[in-house]
């Protein structure tokens, strides 16, 4: 099969005017001029004529789980309120709620031109009774904060579920690829033990992390000072604060370089997708400027300004080598699951971010924090057939991609959508 498009965006070289790409299969198998692709390559055509192909979109992080609370919680006065207050909700939900919510979600991501998605569960035993219509990385998210003395048993849970649903974690079993993932949900919803048996199950097998860091002011004042809404709620539902009161979120995390705590290593950080980010002091960044090692970070820029946190550190964070992502977050905090929506949010807040750039943010930039950066967020031989297009009307390319709104065409693991 060809595909041929006006221009196509490969994300990996110079832009291809009428271009197109040859697929076999689920994978991309030659990428060129229109002519050249039909001169070495058989097969229909479909012609998509004066539109832009580009590579499939890959959201960093979201909950599919809330998909079913948009608009259903508003904003609150504090993070620590949004937190009692998505509690309650949550409350009122049962697994076909939350099944449904996935699934749901899963819909609505595809029609945005989403192509691959990690999405963190809290319910990973469901995971074999979804039905993902576009590539997945699973992650569950696990709390322990109120049981630790069960963390083993959470732990080794959730890995039997991810395990038992292999064939749910990528599109078939024969395409490989995407290993699951362990998400600790955040340092005062996690204990020690918890983020060490996640870390040493990394360094046995090929799987992925994640958690959500310095997300909010309050859960600075908590570690760092002691005090504040977060540390008042968590003391009162009996969470140990012995570990508050002496270093900043970031800081408790990287700990102590090369530190051995109990016979275990400290954080394997490029194993590590941190979601948010968005409260860092100056001796958070004198940390991250020694650090010889870098995690990946994921930025939700509607659900970061549904919340008024301060303002991201993008520009800081890039000159320090980390590799930034976009993801949509959830829809408890925010109103759809577009990427378009996220790129022209993040646009917004960072105008001299060229275009170019901010598409990176949602193609090759996820697919390197997914491990997949030779398999996804690029047009070239090899990579899959995960692909995109939306139409181009005048001469100013990417700022058209970005302003796209609407359903794109779309092609999943070679499979027309």
């Amino acid at each position: 099969m060809i595909i041929r498009a006006r221009i196509v965006v490969t994300m990996h070289g110079a832009r291809i005017e009428n271009g197109a790409v040859a697929v076999s299969g689920n994978r991309i198998v030659d990428v060129g001029r229109f002519d050249d692709i039909k001169t070495r390559n058989a097969g229909d055509a479909i012609d998509l004529g004066e539109q832009v192909l580009l590579p499939g979109l890959i959201n960093a992080h979201c909950h599919l789980d809330y998909t079913c609370l948009r608009g259903k919680i508003p904003p609150q006065k504090s993070f620590t309120d949004w937190i009692k207050a998505i509690n309650a909700a949550k409350s009122q939900l049962s697994a076909e709620d939350y099944l449904a919510s996935i699934n749901d979600g899963f819909e609505e991501a595809t029609r945005f031109g989403t192509t691959t998605i990690a999405n963190l569960t809290a319910f990973p035993e469901l995971i074999s009774q979804v039905q993902p219509t576009i590539r997945t990385r699973w992650f569950a998210e696990l709390i322990d904060i109120r049981a630790p003395e069960h963390t083993n048993e959470l732990v080794n849970s959730a890995i039997e579920s991810l395990r038992r649903a292999r064939s749910k974690l990528v599109l078939s079993e024969t395409e490989g690829g995407g290993p699951w993932g362990l998400a600790p949900h955040a340092l005062f919803t996690a204990s020690k033990d918890l983020f060490h048996r996640c870390e040493e199950i990394a360094q046995q097998e090929p799987i992925l992390l994640t958690t959500h860091l310095a997300e909010s002011r309050e859960e600075t004042e908590m570690f760092r000072d002691c005090s504040g809404p977060l540390y008042e709620f968590m003391k009162s539902i009996g969470r140990p604060m012995d570990d508050c009161g002496n270093r900043t979120p970031l800081g408790l995390f990287l700990g102590t370089p090369g530190q051995r705590t109990a016979g275990k290593l400290g954080r394997a950080l490029p194993n590590w997708i941190v979601a948010h980010l968005n409260e860092l002091s100056e001796s958070d960044f004198e940390l991250l400027e020694r650090s010889s090692s870098k995690f990946h970070v994921a930025h939700c820029p509607r659900s970061h300004n549904y919340f008024g946190h301060s303002s991201f550190a993008f520009d800081r964070l890039c000159s320090l080598g980390f590799n930034i992502s976009l993801g949509t977050d959830s829809l408890a905090s925010n109103e759809s699951l577009s990427l378009f929506a996220e790129m022209r949010a993040f646009q917004k807040e960072f105008p001299s971010v060229a275009p170019e750039e901010i598409l990176k943010l949602v193609t090759v930039n996820p697919a390197r924090a997914l491990r997949q950066e030779k398999e996804l967020g690029k047009i070239c031989p090899g990579t899959y057939a995960d692909l995109v297009a939306v139409p181009l009307n005048g001469s100013d390319l990417f700022e058209e991609i970005i302003a796209s709104v609407g359903e794109p065409w779309m092609m999943i693991a070679g499979q027309v959508q």
